[in-house]
């Protein structure tokens, strides 16, 4: 099971902040991102996929062979409204995809099956 470090009701205290507010504060997004890469993690345990939302957080997750050192080979890196958006189903993978608004490399780097982790 994954860590948490944010609670169920911060996380979707700012969660709905933001599909409120359409572009809340940054504090607001940080603590939506970071709630929902915990839930992905949570939803989907591995340390096959590294996902990444800079600047503001990253969790392995996916099962499959572990990685140990240097680039993960299979890598999802968007930015915070991207991944916001994929997490709640406002944007679905091929979409951002065609958009060019996720840079995923590897085998295992989709995350169609896990997606949304959320309905807002």
């Amino acid at each position: 099971m994954a860590r948490r470090r944010i609670t169920a009701e911060a996380g979707t205290a700012a969660l709905r902040r933001w599909a409120e507010a359409g572009d809340a504060d940054r504090r607001t997004v940080a603590t939506a991102v970071r709630y929902l890469l915990e839930e992905l993690a949570e939803r989907a345990p591995g340390n096959s996929v590294e996902v990444r939302v800079p600047p503001f957080g990253v969790t392995q997750c996916v099962e499959g062979p572990t990685h140990t050192r240097g680039t993960p080979p299979n890598v999802v890196e968007l930015d915070a409204a991207t991944w916001l958006e994929l997490a709640v189903g406002r944007l679905s993978w091929d979409e951002a995809r065609a958009e060019g608004r996720i840079s995923a490399s590897g085998i295992r780097a989709d995350l169609t099956e896990v997606l949304p982790l959320v309905h807002g």
